[in-house]
C-alpha cells in the first residue's frame, strides 16, 4: 500500500447511478484529508452511448466532443461535480464505453491511482456465477486497493 494517497478513482456504470452520492461520500472520507485528486469515471454501455450521441446529434468522431465530455454532461456526474467545486476538491471526469470491469481496471492502471471506489449490491455466489458481477472482477483485477460500497 502506498505511503500517501495522491489519486483516487470513483467509478460507476449505469446500475450505480442512483448510488453515486453514497459512493462520493465514502470516497471523500479519503480524498479530503489527503488532498488526493479524484477521478470520476462513468462507464457507458455501447448501446446507451450510441443512443446519447444520437440524441445530442453529435458525431462520435468529432474531436471536440468525446466520451469524457458526454460523461460531464450526464446528471449522475454533474451533481457530484458541483459538490466538488463547492468544496474546492481537485477532480477530473473520465468517460468510457464498454464493460465496467474492463474499463475501470484499465483506467486504474493507466492513471496509476492509489485506490478505487466502486459500488454494487449484495448477491449470492450463485447469482454472481450466473449473471456475472463487474465489482467482483474489479476487486480481483485492479492494480491497487479497492473499496467496495454496498448499495443500500
Amino acid at each position: 500500500m502506498p505511503e500517501s494517497v495522491d489519486s483516487v478513482l470513483l467509478a460507476f456504470g449505469p446500475k450505480d447511478r442512483e448510488h453515486v452520492q453514497r459512493l462520493l461520500d465514502v470516497a471523500l472520507q479519503l480524498v479530503e484529508p489527503t488532498g488526493a485528486t479524484l477521478y470520476i469515471q462513468h462507464v457507458f454501455p455501447q448501446e446507451e452511448y450510441d443512443n446519447l450521441i444520437d440524441q445530442l446529434d453529435v458525431s462520435p468522431d468529432a474531436e471536440s466532443f468525446g466520451v469524457s465530455q458526454l460523461a460531464a454532461r450526464h446528471e449522475a456526474i454533474r451533481t457530484p461535480a458541483e459538490q466538488l467545486d463547492e468544496r474546492e476538491i481537485d477532480y477530473e471526469i473520465r468517460g468510457a464505453v464498454g464493460t465496467p470491469d474492463t474499463k475501470i481496471v484499465r483506467t486504474a492502471r493507466n492513471l496509476e491511482v492509489d485506490r478505487v471506489f466502486i459500488g454494487g449490491r449484495g448477491r449470492s455466489p450463485t447469482g454472481k456465477a450466473m449473471f456475472g458481477d463487474y465489482a467482483q472482477q474489479v476487486l480481483l483485477n485492479a492494480p491497487c486497493p479497492v473499496t467496495y460500497v454496498r448499495r443500500e
